[in-house]
């Protein structure tokens, strides 16, 4: 007999019910969460897990740093720091998914929007505040250094991480300053492990220093400066506390009002906008910035400027760029820099060397030397040739009788200057009026082509002066003399050069190269043939004030208690040893070296 198809279980329903239910009930789950690879996230940037369908299953979330878990369909989550974390989705006590992230610190750089201008800037923390700081202060007094980084933006919260107490400052994070088109202001950024608390904290500095401080609905706060000048605004974004510090007003002339001079306040809200809106990786990626990187060292300390060159200027403002790193270590601070420019500078040629230099009095506690092609240096000083610039320039010369082309093709291109500190004229001087006053001489000597022009310009300014001088011709050769401060003061002029004395009559002191002698000191070529270079030496000044053994006038007794005195307060007032500056051209720009030496401590 044939057989007929069994009936479904009446309990086949309920049973598809069941399972269905299963599938989504919280007891009896089998979709598994997608949290997605390994991977590394930067610190405050928040990271989404899970669903954003509201109607979606919730899980447990646990990010595995502390903070509290979370339930709920899908989450966002930013780490304070860096490290590695393990993030579960849990259900009950039951491990649903997990994954392991990295966290590294958000480059300061990121943190800036890529058409920021300028932007000065401290990659980390750690290992780089302490230095500057403690630099700083030797440099220009605890006391003054305390009060200056204090009304800085941003910069006593800072300080205040460096005590080693809890703080909301992340040490591996960076702090700068930028500028970005359309704020006319500043802006600091600080690297911050909870946003919430820096802004606080941030809010009571400023209080503490007289500003009003009111916050706002969107979790920013509007800062009213105690000086009445423009608002500025402090807001957080992705573990960085920002400040937008608009320029402050012009103070007003004598007679004028504040009303006359009332400008609209910039729109500090622009900054706000920019940086929330930042979703790439910032400045950090500027290709400007990542060629000049490679040029220059190391450091503690960054600058990067990039600003717009002007319409109709671009001739004679070649300049691309800057790139700077400033390496501080101990008692020292070495500057690398590097000037990017879209033609050779200086018109690819190098003025020629100063003869001063190559034949001065030995010793100088300060030293200066200008070597640049006159044409390029009417470039600089003037504009291009026919640029309105230069148009204008001449026409105002000429209203005061002068012929600026002449002279300027007068000058062979180069301009050195020398100063020299005379110990015993300066004792003689503190002993009689119970005071210091600075006593030496400056040397500065310019090389000539042609002598008319000069010599037309010394005579218009000594008689448009008034000064009371005399006149003596000598061959070629033409001297005016007269005072100055109480001071004599010579020029001579001659077909070769201009010579310009003032001060203390230099005797018995060596003669020779003073160049080399710098050359050597500070390397390279600084000092020499189309190189602009500035050397300061308070050693030396000290050296002279030491080695005074007698003064005419001056007493064995007085003299020694003299130079203890003097000695003591030119320590008190600086601790700089020397500080010395170069700027040459070379392939692709021109390269800035410089350094600044503290005494021994």
């Amino acid at each position: 007999m044939a057989s007929r198809p069994r009936a479904l279980p009446s309990c086949l329903p309920l049973l598809l019910l069941t399972v269905a239910v299963g599938l989504v009930a919280p007891g009896c789950r089998s979709v598994r969460p997608d949290l997605g690879p390994e991977r590394t996230l930067e610190a405050g940037v928040p990271e989404s897990f899970g669903s954003q369908n509201a109607k979606a299953p919730s899980v447990t979330w646990d990010f595995g740093d502390g903070t509290p878990p979370r339930t709920a369909p899908g989450v966002r989550h930013a780490w304070a720091t860096e490290g590695r974390y393990t993030v579960r989705a849990l259900d009950g006590e039951k491990e649903l998914a997990r994954v392991v992230l990295t966290v590294v610190p958000r480059p300061v750089l990121r943190a800036v929007p890529e058409d920021a201008q300028t932007v000065l800037w401290v990659p980390r923390l750690r290992g780089n505040v302490e230095g500057l700081v403690d630099f700083y202060a030797r440099a220009i007094g605890s006391g003054n250094a305390r009060r200056s980084l204090e009304e800085a933006p941003l910069v006593p919260l800072l300080l205040r991480s460096l005590s080693g107490g809890p703080t909301v400052v992340d040490p591996e994070e960076g702090f700068g300053f930028f500028l970005m088109p359309g704020f006319d202001g500043v802006v600091a950024l600080l690297g911050v492990t909870d946003m919430r608390a820096a802004l606080e904290a941030v809010s009571r500095e400023l209080r503490s220093a007289g500003h009003r401080v009111l916050p706002q609905e969107d979790g920013s706060a509007r800062v009213e400066p105690v000086d009445g000048g423009h608002a500025m605004l402090l807001f957080a974004d992705r573990g960085y506390v920002y400040l937008a510090v608009p320029d402050s007003p012009d103070a007003p002339e004598p007679g004028e009002t504040v009303k006359a001079l009332a400008v609209e306040s910039p729109d500090v809200s622009v900054v706000r906008r920019r940086v929330e809106a930042l979703s790439g990786p910032g400045v950090s990626e500027n290709a400007l910035l990542g060629e000049l990187r490679g040029k220059v060292r190391d450091g503690s300390v960054f600058l990067f400027s990039a600003p717009p060159v002007p319409e109709g200027e671009q001739d004679d403002m070649p300049v691309r760029g800057f790139f700077g790193a400033l390496a501080v270590q101990a008692d020292q601070a070495e500057l690398d820099g590097f000037l990017s420019s879209s033609r050779p500078l200086l018109g690819a040629t190098r003025g020629p060397a100063s003869a001063l230099l190559g034949r001065a009095a030995a010793g100088p506690v300060a030293a200066a030397q200008l070597s640049v092609p006159p044409e390029e240096l009417a470039r600089l000083v003037f504009g291009s040739p026919g640029s309105p610039r230069r148009q204008r320039t001449l026409e105002r010369w000429r209203t005061q009788g002068l012929d600026a082309e002449a002279l300027l093709k007068a000058l062979r291109g180069d301009v050195a200057m020398l100063v020299y500190f005379d110990a015993a004229a300066f004792f003689q001087g503190f002993i009689r009026d119970q005071r210091p006053a600075p006593k030496g001489t400056v040397v500065m000597e310019a090389g000539l082509t042609s002598l008319p022009p000069v010599l037309q310009l010394v005579q218009k300014q000594l008689q448009d002066n008034g000064l009371v001088f005399q006149k003596e011709t000598q061959g070629d050769t033409t001297r005016f003399r007269t005072r100055l401060l109480e001071q004599p003061v010579s020029l001579s002029l001659s077909p070769e050069r201009a010579t310009l004395e003032a001060g203390e009559v230099l005797a018995g002191r060596e003669r020779g190269d003073v160049g080399a002698t710098l050359r050597t000191r500070f390397g390279g070529e600084a000092f020499g043939p189309g190189h602009l270079s500035l050397m300061v030496d308070l050693g030396r000044l000290r050296a002279d004030l030491a080695g005074a053994r007698s003064v005419p006038g001056v007493g064995q007794g007085q003299l020694l208690a003299s130079q203890v005195f003097v000695g003591a307060l030119l320590e008190r007032l600086t601790p700089l040893e020397y500080g010395f500056l170069d700027f040459a051209p070379t392939d692709g720009g021109g390269r800035l070296q410089g350094r600044v030496v503290l005494r021994e401590r």
